[in-house]
């Protein structure tokens, strides 16, 4: 996973320097500050993982100065300017000019933190799309993209490549953690469509009005709070893939809107009666049967006809156990790179357990064991797997718990410093913070180094 993403403050006022780093620091955001625009621009370079905030009015060189050579750079690095002279002007010039947002001071701490998350999950999502593709260019074919030796690993491998050139809507079925996500990107790397834009967004867990402001966008006074037009995610992915995971949440009034824009290829903004044409495909997922969810009346029938053209399933990984080993393989030695660490051997022991597992967590439950395992985690070690399951208990009751588990090995781990846990897991620091709510996980109780993990 990448590094976490870090502010750079760039003002030479040296007491907002100090004001904004205490502030910002609170908020578990990672800071670098600069008294000199020169001197932030030495330290930035192409893929930095790095949002940037900078006054306006400095001495010798601006922020609107600073901004076009940081863009010079690397054009999707998010800048966001702020200026106790601001004016409309001032702000139009910056937007125009590719700057992320305007900020009037004195600022206002919870639309700068909320803006400052939004670009710092911006420059995340640019970054893992250039390193899914970086990646992409070392391998030789799809074959060292979608790892497998079953034959129904092999079967999806074919229809990746067949949808792919073929360009159609398509749904992905599978079970939770079982990589619909990888099979979508694949979709999208092998197609004609890989030099434009893959956007992905989780229907689940999102309010009804939410969602359709992302998938949509909206006009400036659309609504309370849209106080600036935003470009939705149907709209960003003009000329690409649109990836939309746990479709079988979305609210029936979004699926109404959203079959509109498959048979008409063009959206219409909140807020907005004007009408834009987008060229894209899309690519839906599901862990439930959509046509079942269409006769149940949970699902909207002409939505699902509409999505499939063409369909693909990913089994679970209980049911191909000739990919456990391959896929481990493959995951512990990304690990130990990741890591720097060396490949640890596996014994006879542990490869029978690796392959009587039934792994209820599929290939993401795999992937922690193999980061556990290099990183010799004793209590969560690939050792302590169940060479049998008991049998006892709820499917959701024994993820719970083994999600529980994976959160307290990884803060553990970690003595309870978040940027690291959330690396080690796999997970953006949004998500690892409401696990830990909802498992009552206290940071403090592992950094104190008990062994409970209680909060």
């Amino acid at each position: 996973m990448l590094d976490d993403i870090h502010i750079m403050i760039v003002d030479d006022d040296h007491y907002i320097l100090e004001a904004l780093t205490e502030m910002l620091e609170l908020e578990d955001f990672q800071i670098q500050v600069y008294n000199h625009p020169s001197h932030a621009l030495n330290a930035l370079e192409k893929h930095a993982p790095v949002v940037v905030l900078s006054d306006v009015k400095m001495p010798k060189m601006g922020g609107l100065s600073l901004l076009a050579q940081i863009h010079q750079l690397d054009e999707d690095i998010p800048v966001i300017l702020m200026s106790g002279h601001g004016d409309v002007p001032m702000a139009i010039e910056a937007m125009k000019e590719g700057a992320y947002d305007f900020l009037e001071k004195p600022l206002v701490p919870e639309i700068l933190i909320q803006q400052l998350s939004r670009a710092v999950e911006k420059r995340r999502l640019v970054l893992e799309n250039r390193k899914l593709r970086q990646g992409l260019l070392k391998h030789q074919g799809l074959e060292a993209y979608i790892i497998g030796d079953s034959p129904s690993m092999q079967t999806i491998r074919q229809q990746i490549l067949a949808l792919a050139q073929a360009n159609v809507d398509t749904i992905i079925y599978g079970d939770t953690g079982c990589g619909k996500d990888i099979v979508a990107r694949a979709l999208h790397e092998f197609s004609e469509r890989k030099h434009h834009r893959f956007i992905a967004i989780n229907c689940g867990g999102m309010s009804e009005s939410l969602i359709e402001s992302e998938l949509f966008g909206h006009e400036a006074g659309s609504f309370t709070g849209a106080s600036k037009r935003h470009i939705g995610k149907i709209e960003a992915a003009d000329g690409g893939t649109l990836f939309l995971d746990e479709i079988e949440t979305m609210p029936i009034s979004v699926q109404i809107k959203l079959l509109r824009v498959l048979q008409e290829r063009a959206i219409e903004r909140v807020g907005s009666t004007k009408t834009i044409p987008v060229v894209l495909t899309v690519i839906a997922a599901s862990k439930e049967n959509l046509a079942q969810m269409g006769d149940e009346g949970k699902f909207r029938k002409d939505l699902f006809y509409r999505l499939n053209v063409a369909s693909l399933t990913i089994p679970p990984l209980k049911d191909r156990p000739e990919d456990v080993l391959p896929l481990f393989h493959h995951y512990a030695s990304q690990a130990a790179e990741r890591y720097t660490r060396d490949l640890p051997e596996l014994n006879a022991n542990l490869l029978n357990k690796l392959l009587q597992h039934q792994w209820p967590g599929n290939v993401r439950e795999l992937k922690n064991a193999a980061d556990r395992f290099v990183l010799g985690i004793s209590e969560a070690s690939i050792d302590s797997i169940k060479a049998e399951e008991d049998g006892v208990g709820r499917y959701e009751e024994r993820m719970e718990q083994f999600e529980k588990q994976l959160l307290t090995d990884g803060l553990r781990a970690t003595q309870g410093q978040l940027n690291d846990a959330a690396e080690l897991l796999d997970l953006s620091r949004k998500t690892l913070y409401r696990k830990m709510k909802k498992y009552h996980l206290d940071k403090q109780n592992f950094r104190r180094g008990e062994e409970n993990g209680q909060g």
